[in-house]
């Protein structure tokens, strides 16, 4: 594994950063996970454009164009000889003394990791999985909009312990209003009456580009598609119920709060996004 850090390549053991880089110190960056699938690059433009966009967000300045970014990722993938698998592209504030002051940074530091992820089981894919929903609220959209992918992942996480302490993989957030926002790592959609919806960013949803790439393709399948407000009456009483995401691609939920979901087993239109999906990567 060779790993990318501002310009260089360094081997998994010597692939460092300051101690003093903020990133590290105060979660104070943005990334982007990208799939390979033989040996392409999925949705490469769409990801850096989400980056760059993060960074404005946050007033960063990537000291790189997009052009020359979107080569960086091209030539680790080539370097790394990596036909399937992950990247991760992230981009910090850089290194600078103590303290939040974000101008003492002089210099953005950029770090791309090729390797492989597996989220989930494969066996789930075929029978779904349970989740629940967490106590840990969203992130408000008034204190951090949730279209910045940023390095600051603590409140997902905190919702991760209580999904694993429930002894399920996933769990799905609420905002402070009660809507459902999205699990911990992905997108979550439900299916009723033939038609898809989705929480909108401003119910605290991240702009998934898998989530945008599954609304493509259920217009393609001729099925309507709706970015709604949800409440968990509107989980329990799906007909469907599956997650997106970039790691995790389509996976179906069954159970949510130990209530069935439709029939209990992946839905007829799940099957179908995931089929799609699939010939659409491969």
């Amino acid at each position: 594994m060779k790993i990318y850090i501002d310009g260089k390549y360094y081997a998994r053991e010597d692939a460092v950063i300051s101690v003093f880089d903020h990133g590290l110190l105060y979660g104070d960056g943005v990334f982007e996970g990208i799939r390979i699938y033989n040996g392409k690059v999925f949705k490469l433009t769409e990801h850096i454009e989400r980056l760059f966009q993060s960074a404005k967000a946050i007033h960063l300045d990537i000291t790189m164009k997009k052009g020359e970014m979107e080569a960086a990722v091209l030539e680790a993938v080539k370097i790394n000889r990596k036909d399937n698998g992950y990247i991760r592209l992230i981009v910090t504030r850089g290194v600078g003394p103590l303290g939040i002051e974000p101008t003492t940074c002089k210099k953005p530091t950029v770090i791309i990791i090729i390797s492989d992820i597996q989220l989930y089981p494969q066996g789930y894919y075929k029978k779904g999985i349970e989740i629940v929903t967490a106590s840990s609220k969203r992130m408000p959209s008034d204190c951090l909009d949730p279209r910045i992918k940023s390095l600051n992942y603590l409140n997902n996480i905190m919702a991760k312990i209580e999904a694993k302490n429930a002894g399920c993989l996933e769990a799905v957030m609420l905002n402070k209003e009660g809507f459902v926002a999205e699990c911990t790592g992905d997108n979550i959609f439900i299916v009723k009456n033939r038609e898809l919806f989705t929480p909108a960013p401003y119910h605290g949803a991240l702009d998934g580009i898998t989530m945008e790439t599954v609304i493509d393709l259920g217009t393609s399948l001729g099925f309507k598609m709706h970015q709604a407000a949800l409440t968990r009456y509107d989980l329990y009483n799906a007909d469907e119920c599956f997650m997106t995401g970039t790691g995790a691609e389509i996976i179906p939920v069954v159970r949510i709060d130990q209530r069935v979901i439709g029939n209990g087993k992946p839905g007829e239109i799940t099957k179908k996004l995931i089929k799609k999906f699939k010939d659409l990567v491969m």
